[in-house]
């Protein structure tokens, strides 16, 4: 194919559906996944830092909080703070180290969050590593439109189809795509009531003002058939902010967090650091300001509520310096994780991380900047990881076939995670066979192979491993091609976790009350 050739935009020319092999109904189920499980990292963590690296990035860190202060754009917030002993300048708090270090060790190094599935219970922290969808994009791509889209509640419902099908995804973040054709007053509750609906797994909640927050914890006790006490008593969702860098916390997200604070949901604070732009161009200052923003968050939940679980996140990558723009999956986003790593063990915190890209389409660079990520993920000990399947363009478009075609990369680093890969029990040694083959012989016949060959070696469900002749006389399909067939399938076939009918009815009257209530107060 020449050079200049694109093949998505050639296949949506075609109108390709998917050729002979495409469309094949093989009678059995859409994907041969892997069960659920919640993945252990069994690798030391990569750590660039030395034990004096360690302390000088710690140190850098208090000094920013000791020195300088964060901004918090919260009155109540702020009197919080001041009451606790923090030092009050106007919207500007300064909390000295020994302060910072007793409230971050009373948060947990691991908790559970458990959804209206218990058997979906996840465990946050220690060497579990946990995959989100995406969220958040306004935009969609797909092959059949073949051009970036504003997101709708049909796309948003198909992603959630996703979500929940795919075994390797364990928690459903915040939106997939904005839905956008539905106004933002209400947006909450139809996405709310779609998640709760079409999937059983653990549920986030924006925290933009109270009204959202407020709404989506109710809806979540809700569907899980709880009392108030019950909901409160064990961690059921969680939330994710953002500081506004450098060096701010908002209104908005800090009113959520101390909403969720107070009754004892997950928190994960992820200060969204560009290097060069929103914090210095060198990556050691941009992970020790994004370290001071988000444990300053820390400290609050903790004075609010001691021992309720927090996560400090990582999202520092850099611009590039020609146009301004976001870059991810770089080699400078990867070391900033990892250093980011290293830290929350110092402060035995758990920690998020993303699979992120700066593709604008489900290509080979949206691939190879995704995986590098998710690598970053693992080296660095990562518990949660956010947009592990879906995300492009810098989070502005999600896509279904670039959401499928991570789930093969899920899959494989899944695969790479069990520790069968690297028995070295007897059998696993297999000296005896090797004996019996001697110099002469191969190894398909023996008994060894014979007990082991369905399951020695991962199996791909989008790779194709046909050589060209055979992948041309298939119908010759791209990857991102054999990804649209199997989402239009999974959509299709797809079917709904179990709901009590009650509970749905309740959710439903919950939904119609707050819609008749006006939602959430916009300015438009």
């Amino acid at each position: 194919m020449p050079v200049a050739a694109d093949p998505i935009h050639e296949a949506h020319k075609r109108r390709r559906t998917g050729g002979r092999s495409g469309n094949k109904r093989r009678g059995g189920p859409v994907v041969e996944q892997m069960p659920w499980r919640l993945p252990v990292n069994i690798d030391r963590p990569t750590e660039p830092l030395t034990e004096e690296g360690v302390v000088r990035l710690d140190n850098a860190c208090m000094r920013i909080l000791e020195e300088i202060g964060i901004e918090f754009l919260h009155p109540e917030a702020v009197e919080i703070l001041r009451l606790a002993g923090c030092t009050v300048n106007g919207e500007n708090v300064r909390m000295g180290r020994d302060f910072v270090r007793e409230l971050v060790a009373k948060a947990p190094s691991s908790f559970t969050l458990t959804p209206r599935n218990p058997d979906r219970t996840l465990k946050i922290g220690g060497n579990t590593i946990l995959f989100g969808n995406v969220s958040s994009p306004p935009n969609y791509y797909d092959l059949e439109i073949g051009k970036k889209v504003s997101g709708t509640r049909e796309q948003c419902a198909n992603l959630l189809k996703l979500t929940q099908y795919f075994n390797c995804i364990h928690f459903a973040g915040g939106y997939p795509v904005e839905p956008c054709d539905v106004h933002a007053s209400v947006r909450h509750l139809d996405v709310l009531f779609d998640k709760l609906t079409l999937s059983d797994k653990v549920m986030h909640a924006y925290s933009l003002g109270k009204e959202r927050v407020e709404d989506v914890m109710e809806m979540v006790r809700i569907a899980g058939g709880l009392t108030h006490e019950e909901f409160d008593a064990t961690p059921r969702m969680y939330t994710n902010i953002n500081s506004t860098s450098p060096l701010k916390h908002d209104y908005p997200m800090m009113d959520g967090w101390m909403r969720m604070a107070r009754r004892g949901q997950g928190l994960v604070v992820t200060p969204f650091t560009l290097a060069g732009a929103m914090a210095p161009v060198t990556m050691a200052g941009a992970v020790a300001q994004s370290l001071a923003e988000g444990l300053a968050a820390v400290v609050l939940a903790q004075v609010i509520n001691p021992g309720v679980p927090c996560v400090i996140g990582t999202f520092t990558s850099n611009v590039d310096m020609k146009t301004g723009a976001p870059a991810f999956g770089t080699p400078e986003y990867m070391r900033a994780t990892q250093m980011t790593g290293q830290m929350a063990r110092f402060y035995d915190l758990p920690m998020r991380s993303s699979g992120v890209c700066a593709a604008n389409v489900p290509d080979g660079q949206s691939m190879w900047e995704t995986e590098h990520s998710l690598w970053a993920a693992i080296q660095s000990g990562t518990n949660m990881v956010y947009h592990a399947a879906g995300w492009l363009e810098g989070g502005l478009i999600a896509s279904p076939e670039k959401f499928i075609m991570d789930c093969e990369v899920l899959q494989q680093l899944q695969r790479y995670m069990e520790p069968e890969i690297c028995d070295v029990s007897d059998e696993a040694l297999a000296v005896e066979t090797i004996r019996e083959v001697g110099p002469n012989g191969h190894f398909f016949g023996v008994q060894h192979t014979q007990d082991r060959y369905e399951t020695a070696f991962y199996q791909p469900f989008l790779s194709d491993w046909k050589n060209f002749e055979g992948w041309e006389a298939a119908g010759g399909l791209w990857t991102p091609e054999r990804a649209h067939v199997m989402f239009k399938r999974i959509i299709e076939e797809f079917e709904a976790p179990p709901m009590d009918a009650g509970i749905r009815e309740e959710l439903e009257s919950f939904v119609a009350r707050r819609k008749s209530e006006g939602g959430a107060p916009t300015d438009f």
